[in-house]
C-alpha cells in the first residue's frame, strides 16, 4: 500500500504492543520533528507606559500586565512620560515608578535603575529566574 501511494511505512511507536506504524512521507516526519524541538521562547522586551497623572486603578492594571510579561519570561521596560509642566514635578513620576517597582519586586529584578532619558523616566525589569527554582524543586520531590 505504501509503495502504491509513493509513501513510506514508518514505525511511529516501537515500544507499544502491538507496534504502531503509519504510512507517511518519512522526510516530512523528520522535518516536523526537527521543527518541534525549536519551540523555545525567546525573551522579548515589553514596554509599559504611564504618566504622572495616571490613576491608581490604571497603574494596577499596568502592573498586572507587566506581571504577565515577566511570568512569560519577557523583560519589561517601564516608562513614565512627562509632558509640558509635568517636567517640573519629576518627583511625582519617581514616586509612581518606585511604587511599580515595589509591587513587582516578587517576580522581577531591576536590571537598570530608574533614570531620566529626555522627557522619560525609564527602568528596566528582568524576570527573577523562577524556572531554575521550579526545576530544582521538582527534582527534589522525585527523590
Amino acid at each position: 500500500m505504501a509503495r502504491e501511494a509513493n509513501l513510506d511505512l514508518v514505525e511511529v511507536a516501537p515500544n507499544e504492543r502491538p507496534p504502531v506504524c503509519k504510512i507517511i512521507d518519512y522526510g516530512k516526519l523528520r522535518y516536523q520533528q526537527s521543527r518541534r524541538g525549536n519551540r523555545v521562547h525567546q525573551q522579548k522586551l515589553k514596554e509599559i507606559r504611564v504618566r504622572p497623572k495616571t490613576g491608581g486603578h490604571d497603574i494596577d492594571t499596568k502592573i498586572n500586565q507587566a506581571r504577565k510579561f515577566l511570568e512569560h519570561n519577557d523583560k519589561v521596560l517601564v516608562n513614565v512620560l512627562f509632558r509640558g509642566r509635568e517636567m517640573q514635578h519629576q518627583e511625582e513620576g519617581r514616586r509612581i515608578l518606585d511604587a511599580i517597582l515595589e509591587k513587582l519586586a516578587d517576580v522581577a529584578k531591576i536590571e537598570r535603575n530608574p533614570s531620566m532619558e529626555g522627557r522619560r523616566m525609564v527602568a528596566l525589569l528582568a524576570p527573577k529566574g523562577a524556572q531554575k527554582s521550579s526545576q530544582s524543586s521538582s527534582a527534589g520531590s522525585n527523590a
